[in-house]
């Protein structure tokens, strides 16, 4: 491979986290004061958010009245001041009245009066006073003045970035015997616009040593140097390029450019610093896919949607799906275990999600468009909410990864499997078989309490994490496979239900060792064993589910899922054996959005058949009498089955042995994303 075949075209993106960060004062502006663009970025992200939210409802050019004759949404505006005097010195948050009010410390005018801000507020509010209190060139707002229209076009029209690829003509340069390829002369033009030459070229000795630490980030090896020493011939530095591209020492290198782009970290940050299980495995994709030299466009695509690709890159080796991998990196980062407004836990969390996705692919900060179009960028809010939306329709899981393709497979067989003997069973009932009860019609209420029917789901809203619960719910009146003692046995479903099938029993799925959880999900076996229902609203906080066998339901709320501490624990509930039905107490959730998540224990089998709020006892009494009167029926065909159909009976049971043996029990685990949650 020639060292021009090498495409070496990282662009390293470098985030702006920091700029807010104590010690990031005035004198961290740019030479001539004004502020730098990482500060004006940060206080796009973090300060004119904070204003917006908590101030300007009262001080505003938009309010009726501002309030005491203060304004915050320009900085001319806080310079004046209202009745008080100026609200802020610059560079001085002690000496800042902004400052002194909302810390509570003047009676007078404590801010904001509805009750002091969060700590971690005010202490954005200190830091932005003492850095100088950057702010953008712009016109300070006017009462009822019209916002002016977004020009998408006109902001695209305005930097050479938005416009479509065109070759540049290579510059002239004085010394032209120096470039040895057009990219030199754009380097040199620059050198010579400054005064400057270039330095001397580096001995053999220096360039072996950079070129090292460059693409492995190791010293050369005294082998290297003695054989790179020696040889002169004029491929020599080109044959030393194609080695250290081959070491595997090249994918740890490069991959943590990217790993410090994506924010990764093996623990969730916050007062706990719980861990992110099995974030480790997105570290070493990533290596991989370096090592491989796997095409930029096809790791944004797994990054992007790896879960969705209708042909997944898999290992050479192991056959492992690799695309899926990528989708890792969203749910790294920061995760808050008791959040006290779950919606607003989500909104910084997707917040984040997107400032880093739009950094590391675009190169830009979507994140400035939250509250209002970006300031510079042709980036509009509406533009931001979509990628939000992008997130909402997406979910986390510990994916099966090693084996989801291989089970895949067999799950597709599978499928076919048990559609045939049902449809040919069913049709014997039909023929032969004892007369099913008629349904009878549910009243206007009690349908509409229903939010989750398994009788009634889209295909394309069935969802489960793996293949336990087969390829669509079961069907009122259908054969189905259950296990008693590890032994087969044939039953005909009462209802509609998503029922999760024995097959699939003895899944063993790994993960790393736990350095530091709490997490009340983790001990659960939810990988590849998981049904998950559509979203819905909440409008009636007790949330009743007929569910039948052993397991636990989870409700997923605003995407929250870290239940570790003193709230939100009522969103787990054990499912009993016992009991038809499942009550939770979500009433601290009504207004929210929230899926529900279903998963038997271990060695059991769980059948799911609605979910509905707000049931009366005697709505649940009503569902009862029906399902009992199905229950009768169910145990009636299915003895006339086992008695009319037994080598059918056994034919389905020996192609289920044979498929039970194709799969793979055994798998590692990954964070990924998963598509759906509405």
């Amino acid at each position: 491979m020639s060292l021009a075949a090498h495409s070496l075209c990282l662009a390293i993106v470098t985030a702006s986290f920091g700029a807010l960060a104590p010690g990031a004062g005035a004198a961290d502006g740019a030479a001539d004061g004004a502020p730098t663009a990482e500060q004006l970025e940060a206080f796009e992200r973090e300060v004119r958010p904070l204003l917006a939210e908590r101030c300007y409802s009262c001080h505003s050019a938009g309010a009726e009245s501002p309030m005491g004759g203060l304004t915050v949404d320009s900085r001319a505006g806080l310079l004046a001041g209202g009745d008080s005097g100026p609200a802020l010195v610059p560079g001085d948050a002690e000496a800042s009245l902004l400052i002194e009010a909302v810390r509570y410390e003047s009676y007078a005018y404590d801010m904001p009066p509805s009750g002091k801000l969060p700590e971690g507020e005010i202490a954005t509010l200190e830091r932005w006073v003492a850095m100088g209190a950057p702010w953008p060139a712009e016109a300070a707002p006017e009462a009822g003045a019209a916002r002016p229209a977004f020009d998408l076009e006109a902001r695209k029209a305005e930097h050479w970035a938005w416009g479509p690829v065109e070759p540049p003509e290579p510059p002239a340069v004085a010394d032209g015997d120096w470039p040895q390829a057009d990219l030199d002369r754009f380097v040199l033009a620059g050198l010579e616009g400054a005064g400057l030459a270039p330095a001397e070229d580096a001995d053999r000795a220096a360039l072996l040593r950079r070129l090292a630490f460059d693409l492995t980030g190791l010293l050369p090896t005294a082998g290297q140097r003695a054989a790179y020493l020696a040889d002169d011939s004029p491929a020599a530095t080109e044959r030393l390029v194609d080695e250290l591209l081959a070491s595997p020492h090249f994918g740890e290198r490069w991959g943590r450019h990217w790993l410090d782009l994506v924010r990764y970290a093996e623990s969730r940050g916050q007062q706990n610093d719980s861990d992110a299980p099995n974030a480790y495995q997105y570290r070493d994709y990533l290596i991989r896919a370096f090592n491989a030299d796997v095409p930029h466009d096809q790791l944004v695509r797994e990054h992007l949607a790896g879960d969705l690709l209708a042909e997944p890159r898999l290992h050479p080796e192991d056959g492992l799906n690799e695309s899926v991998l990528g989708t890792g990196f969203w749910f790294l980062g920061d995760w808050v275990h008791s959040p006290v407004d779950v919606l607003g836990d989500e909104a910084e969390r997707f917040d984040n999600m997107i400032d880093v996705a739009s950094k590391t692919f675009l190169g830009v900060t979507v994140s400035c468009a939250r509250c209002h179009d970006h300031k510079f960028d042709a980036i509009s809010t509406a533009d931001y909410y979509a990628f939000a939306g992008f997130l909402q329709g997406s979910d986390y899981r510990q994916v099966r990864f090693e084996t989801s393709e291989h089970n895949g497979r067999v799950a597709e067989r599978l499928a076919g499997v048990e559609a045939d003997y049902r449809s040919r069973l069913s049709n014997l009932l039909a023929d032969r078989g004892p007369v099913p009860p008629r349904p009878r019609p549910l009243d206007r209420a009690l349908r509409d309490a229903i939010l989750v029917d398994y009788g009634d789901v889209p295909a394309g809203e069935y969802r489960q994490k793996g293949y336990l619960f087969g390829s669509r719910p079961g069907r009122a009146g259908e054969p189905y496979w259950t296990s008693v003692d590890g032994e087969p046995e044939l039953r005909v479903a009462m209802t509609d239900a998503a029922i999760s099938d024995p097959i699939w029993n003895g899944l063993e799925s790994i993960s790393e060792p736990a350095t530091r959880n709490n997490d009340k999900l983790r001990p659960l076996p939810r990988a590849g064993r998981t049904l998950r229902t559509p979203s819905f609203e909440l409008t009636d906080g007790t949330v009743s589910c007929r569910v039948r066998c052993a397991g636990h339901v989870v409700a997923c709320v605003d995407s929250h899922r870290m239940v570790a501490g003193p709230l939100h624990g009522e969103t787990i509930q054990k499912i009993k054996p016992n009991d038809d039905w499942t009550v939770l107490d979500l009433k601290r959730y009504v207004g929210h959005r929230l899926h529900l998540e279903f998963t038997p224990a271990e060695g059991e089998q769980l059948e799911v058949s609605l979910v509905a709020q707000g049931l009366s006892p005697q709505q649940r009494a009503r569902l009862d009498r029906e399902a009992s009167r199905a229950e009768m029926y169910a145990a009636e065909a299915a003895r006339f089955l086992e008695d009319e159909a037994a080598d059918l009976v056994r034919a389905w049971t020996e192609e289920r042995d044979a498929l039970r043996e194709q799969i793979r029990f055994r798998s590692q685990l990954a964070i990924a994303a998963m598509d759906g949650t509405g």
